[in-house]
């Protein structure tokens, strides 16, 4: 068996992002495999997906131990995706190699994660504005009410996904859990999403190693990869600010986005690298007009000081006068 090593310093980079993130391994490792390494589409599903059914529980276990895991979110995703998934092989199988079908999901995907980027971007933005989030409140957990019958759709859409593509145990599914979920906190977020995708994972992977086309050293050399990174990735994730994971999910949401509609490696770079300035030249127009704004507030404070001083000094002058 051939090990291919920059495989695995693939993996490992593409496991750090879904550790911090929740999501991209599929969105961006099978595209990885089929783009920079000549793997087959099928074989690329089925030997991420073996891989991932190792990775993910890595990643899910740090965040349990930190707390950051919804287990009732968690029960009710797993009761749609996990039947779901393992149904999406049988079609995959049943539709022959899905390219067609594979085509219109993918720019279906491309949609809704621009738009959650969008979506994450705006409220970022309108939390600025307001000044609402606090580091009070940063430390709190949100009350989440759970929706049993919407969040088992999105677990019974993503996992027939999944078993078709291996997209969507983390893109698709955080999606969703941001329109269902909008207080949930962003590493809460990325905890749920990454246990919720240990079963769902699983169940396509053993459809795939009985129905699919797995290959044995191309998930040997993701596994190498994937573990230490997923666990560094989570390790951050875990204990790192809402606010910046926040911005890191946009990142990876953006670049899946684009993945999915096609787009080459060079041309995903620059564009990546010129929307990073773009957002920096951004944060920091808005920063210098925040500050400008607190400067202007005390000169206004001092303003009837100023106006009452003079006042003064004229209701004096007819009393001395008298």
């Amino acid at each position: 068996m051939d090990f291919d090593w920059t495989m695995a310093l693939g993996s490992f980079l593409v496991a750090i992002i879904v550790g911090l993130t929740g999501m991209g391994g599929g969105a961006l490792m099978t595209p990885m495999l089929v783009t920079f390494f000549g793997v087959s589409p099928m074989a690329a599903v089925s030997s991420d997906l073996v891989a991932a059914a190792v990775m993910k529980p890595v990643g899910s276990a740090v965040h349990y131990r930190q707390g950051t895991i919804n287990m009732r979110l968690v029960g009710w995703l797993c009761a749609g995706s996990v039947p779901a998934a393992f149904s999406g092989v049988l079609l995959a199988r049943a539709l022959g190699h899905g390219g067609r079908v594979e085509d219109v999901i993918s720019v279906a995907m491309g949609v809704a994660l621009m738009i959650a980027a969008g979506g994450l971007v705006l409220r970022a933005y309108l939390s600025h504005r307001r000044r609402s989030g606090t580091p009070e409140n940063e430390g709190k957990a949100p009350e989440i009410r759970v929706r049993p019958v919407p969040t088992v759709l999105v677990g019974l859409v993503g996992g027939l996904v999944v078993g078709i593509t291996s997209v969507g145990s983390g893109s698709l599914i955080i999606v969703a859990l941001l329109a269902l979920y909008p207080a949930l906190k962003a590493n809460q977020l990325v905890g749920t999403d990454l246990l919720q995708a240990v079963p769902l994972v699983f169940a396509a992977a053993i459809g795939h190693l009985l129905f699919g086309d797995f290959r044995m050293e191309v998930t040997a050399a993701l596994l190498v990869g994937s573990i230490p990174g997923v666990y560094l990735g989570s390790k951050v994730s875990s204990r790192a600010p809402s606010t910046l994971i926040r911005r890191f999910l946009v990142l990876v949401l953006v670049a899946s986005s684009l993945k999915m509609f096609g787009m080459e490696p060079a041309p995903l770079g620059w564009t990546l690298l010129g929307l990073l300035t773009a957002a920096a030249a951004g944060w920091l127009v808005l920063r210098l007009r925040r500050a400008r704004g607190r400067d202007t507030l005390p000169s206004r404070a001092e303003s009837p000081v100023g106006a009452g001083s003079p006042g003064g000094q004229g209701t004096s002058g007819p009393t001395m006068a008298a």
